[in-house]
């Protein structure tokens, strides 16, 4: 098999409501915010002289109009694959943290208790969201050559993190993964290799990765067969 390089990218800023208190945002369809514009536009940049086979993006528009704004400079049409949507947060949806504490009484603290199997009223466990993101995931690398871009979210992106580095889904949340940052993993006959996360995307810093390999945290030795 013929080794792929692929570069898996959180979305840019949604346009958020303003608020000092953390908003439950899953499969609400918000777009980019004019910043988060400005930035995927700078990620077009960062890919201007890489080969891009194909681009592959969730089926919401802070991530579909992160991938459009890089697939114009190649050329290319997004494919959009809502296996790769965020995790569905059913009636919390919207919510501050204070309203669910409000509305749902004793149910926060349940899923923080159980990050990994707690479901939300009408939503996804982070168990249910990772067999369609994982099935996705692998069902593009599988047919892939080259080089792919994947366009995901926070969550989407630390299932597939946490999957390939065998951390298990209950230390999900250990893998930061900054609006617009880049992932890179290489496959071939070994397996997967992880060879940065969460960079920022600036040119310095996209560059070191391209030129020089391995990147973060010494994880060039991580696979996943």
């Amino acid at each position: 098999m013929n080794h792929i390089t692929i570069y898996i990218i959180r979305h840019c800023e949604p346009l958020l409501p303003r608020s000092t208190e953390r908003i439950f945002i899953g499969q609400t369809d918000i777009p980019l915010s004019e910043a988060g514009i400005q930035h995927a536009r700078a990620l077009s940049l960062a890919f201007k002289d890489i080969v891009i086979e194909k681009i592959y993006s969730s089926d919401l528009i802070r991530s579909r109009h992160t991938a459009q704004l890089i697939a114009e400079r190649h050329g290319i049409a997004v494919r959009n694959k809502p296996g790769l949507n965020e995790i569905n947060l059913g009636t919390w949806e919207g919510l501050h943290v204070s309203e669910i504490m409000t509305n749902y009484p004793g149910e926060y603290e349940k899923r923080g208790e159980d990050i990994v199997r707690y479901r939300t009223p009408g939503g996804e466990s982070f168990l249910d969201c990772s067999h369609r993101v994982l099935e996705c995931f692998f069902t593009i690398i599988t047919k892939a050559t080259g080089t792919i871009l994947i366009v995901g979210h926070a969550g989407v992106n630390r299932i597939i993190l946490s999957h390939v580095m065998g951390t298990g889904l209950e230390n999900i949340f250990t893998i930061e993964q900054r609006y617009g940052c880049i992932n890179v993993m290489r496959r071939d006959d070994t397996g997967i290799t992880i060879r940065a996360i969460n960079n920022t995307g600036t040119e310095q810093g996209f560059n070191s990765i391209r030129n020089t390999g391995p990147y973060l945290r010494n994880l060039n030795h991580v696979k996943c067969k």
